[in-house]
């Protein structure tokens, strides 16, 4: 929930901020893609930091200092400022999901992990949408600099929290019963996770990177979401400020829906075929509303239609988000945080993409059309992805200390 939070303050802020430091909406974009590429760029240190020293540690530092940088984006006195100060935000954060990905791995069996990504990646979801009247309310009370300023207060009281009560492995946890524990060592992965050269293993490798890529139209799709959708609205349908957090929040809260069809679909396929590829019937359902969604939203002539098809649109998305990680996680295995990290920075250049190819394109057609015909093709082109997925049936047990 902190995690998106504290991405959307500068959405919801984007008229105060442009109006006083004197930007256009592209370079406005710049800002919003900078976040976006420091965000993709570390995903992979911060996953193998995750992998090397554990999720309590590294999720402990990475909070500190998104936080700080949250802070520090109400100092910003020009467009260059902020663009530096969102780009090392963005690195801050990149470990957060890989971090969360090697928890979910260590703590939770195969067939569990798709409804506990969907729970987590709820949060983000949820975070936002309940966070953007609440912002709203801010914004106008206190102004952008001391929302920035607040909401990086609020991280600091999670990290105490996190790191008294969090341990890396069930195994070191204090309140684990012992069956428990070893019910979960022994359902931790289907796939094998000792890397070979065979059929199986080449499959199960290709299979992963359809993965890795299909992540990127996931990502593009949902950050309008996180951050044009609130300025779009207020501009297309003449809202006021705390009107647009109301509607902005409705596909976000959608999105948690999603997550939680997303995941319990996942775990259902997952339990019926014993194959990890399974979950591609998830993720192609989500994909196809995601486009209907979009589709849609390019005939509503109210904001209320548009919120509902867009709607539709994030609820799709986000369905493809459980499957996605859930595998990754599977064939990841102890090297679940660099193997996450590797989608999520394929995710984040699409979150990058949106960013710039909303401003441009729209500044170039005077429409919404051809970013959101570009959209309906990348998520249309991510369920293709999915069908060539190859399926594998469910591996021996192995020792999960196994390397990856």
């Amino acid at each position: 929930m902190l995690l998106y939070v504290d991405r959307v303050v500068i959405s919801a802020a984007k008229e105060q901020i442009t109006g006083e430091l004197v930007l256009s909406d592209t370079q406005f974009g710049w800002v919003i893609s900078a976040f976006a590429l420091g965000y993709a760029l570390f995903q992979v240190p911060s996953g193998q930091l995750a992998d090397r020293i554990g999720p309590r540690k590294t999720l402990a530092a990475i909070v500190i200092i998104w936080s700080g940088f949250t802070a520090l984006t109400g100092a910003a006195w020009g467009f260059l400022s902020l663009l530096l100060f969102r780009f090392l935000f963005g690195a801050a954060e990149a470990g957060a999901m890989p971090a969360c990905a090697k928890a979910v791995y260590s703590w939770l069996p195969t067939a569990e992990r798709g409804i506990a990504n969907g729970i987590n990646l709820s949060g983000t979801r949820v975070g936002a949408a309940l966070a953007l009247p609440g912002l709203a309310w801010m914004l106008s009370t206190f102004g952008w600099r001391q929302t920035f300023v607040i909401m990086g207060a609020v991280g600091l009281l999670w990290v105490i929290a996190w790191y008294a009560l969090f341990r890396d492995r069930p195994e070191d946890h204090w309140g684990m019963p012992e069956a428990e524990v070893q019910q979960i060592i022994a359902g931790r992965t289907l796939s094998t996770p000792k890397a070979d050269t065979s059929k199986q293993g080449a499959s199960r490798q290709g299979g992963l990177w359809l993965v890795v890529t299909q992540y990127f139209a996931s990502c593009f799709t949902f950050f309008f979401a996180l951050s044009w959708l609130f300025p779009y609205l207020q501009k297309t349908y003449g809202l006021t400020t705390v009107e647009t957090g109301f509607m902005t929040a409705i596909p976000l809260a959608a999105g948690a829906a999603g997550n939680w069809l997303g995941g319990v679909g996942s775990d259902f396929a997952v339990r019926r075929t014993g194959s990890i590829a399974s979950l591609r019937y998830v993720a192609m359902l989500g994909f196809a509303l995601a486009a209907i969604g979009l589709v849609g939203s390019l005939n509503a002539d109210t904001a209320i239609v548009a919120v509902l098809f867009l709607s539709l649109t994030v609820f799709g998305a986000d369905m493809t988000l459980p499957p996605s990680w859930a595998f990754c996680i599977d064939v990841g295995g102890e090297r679940a945080g660099t193997v996450t990290g590797q989608m999520n920075m394929v995710g984040a250049f699409g979150a990058f993409a949106t960013g710039l190819a909303f401003p441009y394109l729209y500044s170039a057609f005077n429409s919404v059309t051809p970013f959101f015909l570009t959209a309906v093709a990348l998520n249309l082109g991510a369920a293709t992805l999915w069908a060539f997925v190859p399926r594998a049936k469910r591996a021996e047990p192995t020792d999960s200390t196994s390397p990856a």
